[in-house]
């Protein structure tokens, strides 16, 4: 989700990907106010940065799905590279220590 800040009129000044004072409103990635505000000055830079703010729930989707894929033994791990075994292994540590620590992160991983 992003987090939107508004001018006083009620248009779109800045998106965010962290709620910060001003930010409260929150928007989907393909809000078509989103893109309109992003399409305004049609720069490439734009359309990379909100492709950058979707990285990190893609990640964590695919994450599940190769998750899915091992548990119903359609793919085996060691079908992947090694260094995606060793990515998706890291991960699955650091998201066991916080589980074990009832962590509360959101935007973090």
């Amino acid at each position: 989700m992003l987090y939107i800040e508004r001018n006083e009129d009620g248009t779109i000044r800045a998106i965010h990907q962290n709620p910060t004072g001003k930010t409260v409103e929150q928007k989907s990635l393909m809000d078509e106010e989103v893109l309109a505000f992003l399409g305004k000055d049609s720069k490439l830079e734009s359309w990379i940065h909100l492709l950058s703010l979707s990285d990190v729930s893609i990640i964590r989707i695919i994450e599940g799905l190769v998750e899915v894929l091992v548990k119903k033994n359609v793919i085996m791990l060691t079908d992947l590279p090694q260094e995606a075994r060793n990515k998706l292994n890291e991960r699955r540590k650091v998201r066991e220590k916080m589980d074990s620590n009832q962590l509360l992160v959101d935007d973090i991983l």
